[in-house]
């Protein structure tokens, strides 16, 4: 039998496609603004880093025996290498089309981060978890309540200053 060839974590093949892109070839991304007073134009800081954008065929054994030997399509692979790291930092591999602008793919990856605090304030401050019903109606009702109260609150939090307290 042939000796198998000693491949990398697949996780370290894809630091090494972005590495072998080279750092010069990382730019810069401003996603969104934050909540810090700084000089954006809501007088807020800037999110931003330096990110890398590469069209891929995602390849290997298990790819190929799922898709009957012809591979998946190529995808976007983005990561963010900051100026100040000699690595790159995060991955993403993104289906949106090949014309997609760079701006879009950061904002679009980035977007994660919103969706898992909302969804850790809906269960944990508003109650999405605390269902304890049997039926689809019920469990219905309640995941409608805990939506609408969290649109409320998103609402109120982008109508009030950040320097504006809860009146008692």
């Amino acid at each position: 039998p042939r000796p198998v060839p000693a491949y990398p974590e697949p996780a370290q093949r894809v630091k090494s496609l972005v590495i072998a892109a080279g750092k010069n070839s990382a730019r810069p991304v401003q996603w969104r603004e934050g909540s810090r007073p700084g000089s954006g134009r809501s007088g807020h800081k800037r999110m931003y880093s330096r990110f890398v954008a590469l069209r891929i065929r995602p390849a290997g054994r298990e790819i190929r025996k799922a898709t009957a030997g012809s591979g998946l399509p190529v995808r976007w692979l983005l990561a963010e290498w900051p100026a100040d790291q000699d690595e790159p930092v995060q991955f993403w591999l993104s289906n949106l089309p090949e014309t997609t602008p760079l701006p879009v793919l950061v904002r679009t990856a980035k977007l994660r981060w919103r969706i898992e605090n909302d969804y850790r304030e809906m269960k944990q401050a508003l109650g999405l978890a605390h269902f304890e019903g049997r039926t689809w109606p019920g469990w219905h009702h309640h995941v409608t309540l805990v939506s609408v109260a969290h649109a409320f609150c998103t609402l109120q939090r982008l109508t009030r200053s950040p320097k504006e307290t809860a009146s008692a």
